[in-house]
């Protein structure tokens, strides 16, 4: 834990409070099998291990025996801003997903022959609302000015009172809807250009894709995603001799570009009708094993995509968390071109209820889910997760001395009791969390296996 001296005198003496409680030891290992989550879900409650035949119990665990009478869990949280030790976690599973959808994995049932597909990475930006300050080839923006690369003003508005913040939210809140639109249509493309119809299509090869959403520094949402052509059973299938990836790549141009992939905003109160759609900057790159300059690699694109997954609208200076009135701005010092953006939210959302920008003001009108994927195109959260839950629950069982759970009846009744810590305590999860960390990157310096960029 950092110096003492560093911390408030209320941090300090509940510190103080925690460390020397005599279940201190035992909250600390409750911390620690959380990760060092920075808001920990509190359970009351009991669980019964017996055997199935006997009736014998075998274990039994009661809250009213654990450190402030409550079981402690991890949040769960994906945001790196709200927990990072949580967030981590996530975009571990988010690496292995996509990296199994590039180049199989047998614990998740994908085939190695997915490596062999078609496949590319696509980025999809948002229109131009209006110039804001860049760092474009020539080095100078158009304001006469070099920007650093950590310059705040970098993404932020040349002209304030010309540029489209309505426009701007309106795209980010329409920005699933124009995904869908994009995906519906380059189905039609490779079918097109393969010289099928879209039953014939589906007979003979399906479009697989996982996405993720990253917002610019202007507030803008676009999208990343590898996308993919399997045979008409998904990963298990070889694709037809007419899939490459040249005809992949040409057919997301045509699809971004078709007029379908247009999403129609009527006219409102002091708002003209609009059409949105995707902007000009298109870029797709194919994906090999191995980068080679001009390609990228399988490990790049997943290492990428996971970092992306744990971000959201907090990387343009707004909150991460829902706005209950303007005047919070203030309180959070919110800078000013994302406030402008806030405010468009608050202005429109009376002109398209059905919208809820103002519910969605705190994500500059985006409410899509960061990261998605199509059905086959790898594994699921959900499986990665129980697929830890049963180690932990079979580790647990040989701490235990239990038999296999074929054999036991597990009774149970939990309920909520809250959540997060007192300042004390958020300090000192801090410190367990770095530990973590800290043994992580040591295990990951030493393993001779981990070739990527990122491993998880």
């Amino acid at each position: 834990m950092a110096d003492n001296t560093t911390l408030d005198p209320v941090v300090l003496a509940d510190v103080l409070r925690v460390a020397s409680a005599p279940d201190f030891d035992a909250w600390r290992e409750q911390i620690r099998r959380t990760g060092g989550c920075a808001n920990p879900i509190h359970l009351t409650g009991w669980s019964v291990t017996k055997d199935k035949t006997t009736g014998q119990v075998l274990h039994q665990t009661d809250t009213g025996a654990l450190p402030g009478g409550r079981l402690r869990i991890a949040c769960g949280n994906r945001r790196a801003s709200r927990c990072q030790p949580c967030a981590y976690l996530y975009a571990g599973d988010a690496y292995r997903l996509v990296r199994a959808g590039l180049s199989g994995d047998d614990a998740m049932n994908i085939p190695t022959a997915v490596g062999e597909r078609p496949r590319v990475f696509a980025t999809l930006t948002a229109p131009s609302f209006g110039p804001v300050h860049n760092r474009p080839d020539t080095g100078r923006c158009r304001c006469g000015t070099r920007h650093p690369e950590t310059d705040p003003i970098l993404g932020t508005a040349l002209d304030p009172e010309t540029y489209d913040y309505a426009g701007a939210v309106l795209f980010n809140n329409h920005a699933g809807e124009l995904w869908h639109r994009f995906v519906n249509r380059l189905r039609r493309e490779i079918a097109a250009a393969a010289g099928l119809t879209q039953k014939a299509f589906k007979e003979t090869a399906r479009l697989s894709f996982n996405k993720v959403a990253e917002f610019q520094k202007r507030g803008a949402i676009h999208f990343h995603a590898v996308i993919r052509i399997d045979g008409p059973d998904g990963p298990d299938t070889l694709p037809p001799r007419w899939a490459t990836t040249e005809l992949l790549t040409h057919s997301i141009q045509q699809a971004a570009a078709h007029p379908y992939v247009t999403a129609k905003v009527p006219a409102a109160e002091g708002q003209p009708a609009r059409a949105l759609h995707w902007g000009t900057q298109l870029d797709i790159r194919p994906i090999r094993a191995f980068d080679d300059g001009d390609d990228i690699s399988e490990g790049a694109v997943a290492a990428y995509v996971a970092k992306y997954a744990t971000k959201a609208a907090e990387t343009t200076g707004t909150l991460d968390r829902r706005v209950g009135e303007l005047a919070e701005l203030d309180q959070h010092h919110v800078p000013d071109h994302a406030r402008r953006l806030i405010r468009a939210c608050w202005d429109l959302d009376p002109a398209y209820p059905d919208r809820r920008l103002w519910a969605w003001a705190h994500m500059l009108g985006f409410r899509g889910h960061f990261l998605t994927k199509s059905r086959r195109y790898s594994s699921t959260f959900g499986e990665r997760r129980q697929v830890r839950a049963d180690y932990r629950a079979a580790e647990q069982r040989r701490t235990l001395g239990l038999p296999e759970p074929e054999t036991t009846l597990l009774l149970a009744d939990w309920r909520y009791a809250g959540n997060g810590h007192t300042p004390g305590e958020s300090a000192l999860a801090a410190t367990i969390a770095e530990d973590i960390r800290i043994n992580r990157e040591t295990a990951r310096e030493s393993s001779a296996d981990c070739q990527d960029t990122e491993v998880w």
